[in-house]
């Protein structure tokens, strides 16, 4: 496997999931049995305090969300979490992480599908109990079959699908709310934080992992119409309804059902829709509960696939996981051994420790996408342009790396050993085949080379980002986009005159217009006497119209320490230095409209003084936004 081999071994994905998919996969992978069985053994521990619970849950998962926002805007590629990660903190991390994502998510989903079957044997009059076990289980593995079929015909009917159930779903919950608020009674809600601080906070740390499937639509990023934008309004779309909608949705079960009947119980929003609506109320939040296990599970089916073929695009896993099929664009190989993943999970595994592990591995995701964010922000890449940055870097990031490792350390022995145990079992895997064939450097290398003055050339993650960023915008490059990556860029470390610096241009242009410099000095001198070509403080765009046919040139200029045109302006820290014959004069007229849009982006100055080489000025230019 070649670490070099890229994406053009396989047929591009299909841009086909809108906003609202992306919000109705997250929304989808988040309610489930955190909202239907959860609330009932949380208020055992807290009681009505289980209200204030949920909230801290759903705060908790903000820093997550957020770093997850700003790396995927960055990097919206197949694989999400695993890829982001790869490219930050290296290929070690990578297919810890990737295999991790895979299984976790994996996991949760055949979860999810037991829950399908669990809600259909409710529903069974005199099923009985032996027969029980083997119904879920059946009923579990059609369900993966049927979600893999879907899948398999294409990402877009998989999303169709989570649409509608999700729209159900959520005006399910709504009415419950609605319904339910006229019932509810003040007297349930006493003795309302009885149980202490200590017991909300560890239900809180229980009940966290309600939330854990909003990450989850990472993965599916380049399957996502403008991605930048739909990935993070969705995501951030799916967390506030669906907290708002948890919140609320457990303080009218503790309203309406009395403390003995809601302690323990398996199915309280269930009960709690038969106090104020009857049979029908609770025949309808038993669908909504079916609804939710589908959406988490054809949710988890569809974003875990992508892991798995993500890796073997970078040669950490063999190249069958990566093949993308030509008509519908999904990862057929990927979705075929995620099914069978989900299978095996759902016949023979026993449960409840898993479902622990499942979290303790989501958490420690968690802490490698905080740690990303905090190396690829700390690199200062020029490349790296997040159409979302996250607030409170970094201290907000470094609290919630402590923070998700105190939850881990609550889950307990078993869940941690499973964990490590996993996460060794990859690391072996990596370093006795893998090692020796991957020779890409993460932004963590560099940041560390960096620092020990051991770096001065320009990275590949750099020239990958500036493709991801162009291909995220769908912007092809352009002729004035060639120009700029094959200009002169001159980065002047000492002050100099207009005319000291009109000199050195005309040496630097007389080999490739044929004129002589004595000439084109001169030209430089007389065009500026005419009329200053210093347009803004700091800005010139010394311009001229040479003799000949066809030609057109930039250079671009940092002076660091300024050039003095004259007394009445400001040094100019950057010129942009444009050559073109008579013919060429259209497309001048473009150059110039296209550097004034630069130029005036907010943080052009600032990225332009903090480019550490030519290279990077070169990428400020090609990536800043600009009204072609």
């Amino acid at each position: 496997m070649d670490s070099d081999k890229a994406e053009t071994d396989n047929s591009p994905m299909l841009r086909n999931i809108g906003f609202f998919g992306v919000f109705s996969v997250a929304a989808g992978a988040m309610i489930s049995s955190g909202l239907f069985v959860l609330p009932g053994l949380a208020f055992s521990r807290t009681g009505s305090g289980v209200i204030i619970a949920y909230a801290i849950a759903g705060l908790m998962i903000v820093p997550a969300m957020f770093a997850q926002a700003e790396l995927v805007s960055a990097m919206p590629k197949s694989g999400g979490t695993y890829f982001f990660i790869e490219r930050s903190l290296g290929p070690l991390a990578g297919t810890v992480v990737g295999l991790l994502n895979w299984f976790s998510i994996a996991l949760k989903s055949a979860f999810a599908l037991i829950g399908i079957g669990a809600t259909v044997v409710l529903v069974l009059p005199e099923m009985p109990e032996s027969a029980e076990a083997w119904v879920i289980k059946g009923v579990a593995t059609v369900g993966c079959i049927v979600f893999l079929l879907l899948n398999l015909a294409g990402a877009h009917e998989s999303v169709k699908l989570q649409n509608i159930l999700v729209i159900f779903l959520l005006l399910s919950i709504a009415g419950y709310v609605l319904w339910g608020a006229e019932s509810a009674q003040v007297k349930h809600f006493e003795g309302f934080l009885s149980a202490g601080w200590g017991s909300v906070l560890g239900v809180a740390g229980m009940v966290f992992v309600s939330y854990g499937g909003l990450t989850a639509v990472a993965s599916i990023a380049e399957e996502v119409k403008k991605p930048a934008r739909n990935l993070t309004w969705g995501m951030f779309a799916a967390f506030m309804v669906v907290n708002l909608l948890y919140v609320a949705a457990i303080a009218i079960t503790v309203g309406v059902l009395p403390a003995a009947q809601l302690s323990g119980s398996l199915a309280p929003i269930a009960q709690g829709a038969e106090v104020f609506s009857g049979k029908f109320g609770a025949v309808i939040i038993q669908l909504a509960a079916l609804a939710a296990f589908v959406t988490t599970g054809n949710a988890g089916l569809l974003s875990s696939s992508r892991s798995p073929m993500a890796m073997s695009r970078d040669g950490l896993l063999p190249d069958w996981f990566g093949r993308v099929t030509a008509k519908s664009g999904v990862p057929a190989n990927a979705l075929f051994a995620t099914a069978g993943v989900m299978l095996a999970l759902i016949l023979f595994l026993d449960i409840e420790d898993l479902v622990k592990t499942a979290s303790t591995m989501m958490i420690l995701l968690y802490i490698f996408v905080s740690a990303a964010l905090l190396i690829m922000r700390r690199t200062k890449f020029q490349s790296y342009r997040p159409y979302f940055k996250s607030p409170g870097y970094p201290w907000v990031y470094i609290a919630a790396i402590i923070m998700y490792t105190i939850l881990i350390l609550e889950m307990g022995a078993t869940p941690i050993l499973l964990t490590m145990g996993f996460a060794l079992v990859a690391s072996i895997w990596y370093l006795s085949y893998l090692h020796k064939r991957i020779n890409r450097e993460s932004a963590l290398a560099y940041l560390l080379k960096q620092t020990f003055g051991k770096e001065d050339q320009r990275q590949d993650i750099e020239n990958e980002l500036v493709r991801i960023a162009l291909e995220r915008d769908d912007k092809a490059l352009d002729r004035f986009d060639r120009l700029v990556q094959k200009c002169w860029v001159i980065d002047l470390q000492e002050s100099m005159s207009a005319t000291d610096f009109f000199e050195l241009l005309a040496g630097l242009h007389a080999i490739n217009t044929g004129l002589v410099p004595s000439g084109l000095h001169k030209m430089f001198v007389e065009r500026e006497r005419n009329s200053s070509t210093v347009i803004a403080p700091g800005l010139a765009i010394p311009h001229l119209i040479i003799p000949g046919e066809g030609q057109f040139f930039l250079t671009m200029v940092r002076a660091n320490k300024g050039i003095i045109f004259d007394e009445l302006h400001k040094p100019v820290s950057h010129a942009f230095v444009l050559l073109g014959t008579e013919d060429q004069r259209n497309f001048h007229l473009k150059c110039l409209m296209n550097i004034a849009h630069i130029v005036q982006e907010p943080e052009f100055e600032e990225r332009w003084e903090a480019a550490r080489s030519v290279d990077e000025l070169r990428d400020l230019i090609i990536l800043t936004r600009k009204n072609r």
